[in-house]
C-alpha cells in the first residue's frame, strides 16, 4: 500500500515539475524571482490545482487501458 502510495506521489510531482518548467521557463535561470512573484501576487496553489488536473486526466486513461488489458487477456 505504501509503496502504491509513494509511487502515485512520485508520478503527481513529476507532472508538477514538467508543467512548471513547460509554463515557466524562467524557473530554472531565476528560481527565486519566479517564487518572489508568487508570493506578491498569492497564487500559490495554481500549480498544484494544474497539476491534480492533469494527474486526474491520466489517470483516468491509465484506468481505461488497464481495463481494457483486462478485457483483452480475458478471451
Amino acid at each position: 500500500m505504501i509503496k502504491n502510495i509513494l509511487k502515485e506521489f512520485t508520478y503527481y510531482m513529476v507532472i508538477l515539475v514538467v508543467l512548471a518548467l513547460m509554463q515557466h521557463q524562467d524557473l530554472l535561470e531565476h528560481p527565486l524571482v519566479r517564487f518572489e512573484h508568487m508570493q506578491e501576487n498569492g497564487n500559490f496553489l495554481h500549480p498544484f490545482i494544474w497539476s491534480f488536473g492533469v494527474y486526474l486526466i491520466i489517470g483516468i486513461f491509465r484506468l481505461v487501458i488497464k481495463g481494457v488489458l483486462k478485457l483483452k487477456n480475458r478471451r
